[in-house]
């Protein structure tokens, strides 16, 4: 049997806990729908990558990755107040996405793609919060 090594495209059936292998249920990937990467490209978390390496295809494991080897913590420098006039669209405020809960795709300085949840709507602002949904 082969072992995962660097520069190999592996598909990963996984389930992803809170707190330990007992905990609250996050995301989970099946066998139907594997999630599928090449080692040592960066597609994955280098924790989770580096538990891989040496596994034999269909070799069962368990593995915990620090919050610190993964998302981080949240931090209250995440959740940003946006004038609403940002989410303007064709000239008129899109309401739809000033919603509690809403999720709103935007691009950073460098124009990568980041992806915040509204929090808080005022009168003049839109509170989005850019922490990683699995930090903390």
């Amino acid at each position: 049997m082969k072992e995962v090594q660097s520069g190999v495209q592996v598909e990963v059936a996984y389930t992803l806990r809170a707190d330990g292998p007992e905990g609250e249920e996050l995301e989970s990937c099946n066998e139907e729908t594997p999630f599928v990467f090449t080692v040592g490209q960066e597609e994955a978390l280098e924790a989770f990558e580096a538990a891989l390496i040496g596994k034999r295809v269909g070799e069962p494991f368990e593995i915990q990755i620090a919050c610190d080897d993964a998302y981080g913590d949240e931090t209250d420098d995440a959740v940003v107040a946006l004038p609403k006039s940002t989410f303007m669209v064709d000239g008129k405020l899109d309401e739809e996405v000033m919603q509690v809960g809403e999720v709103v795709p935007m691009s950073d300085e460098e124009g990568q793609e980041i992806v915040g949840v509204v929090v808080e709507v005022e009168v003049e602002f839109v509170h989005v919060d850019f922490n990683h949904p699995l930090a903390g």
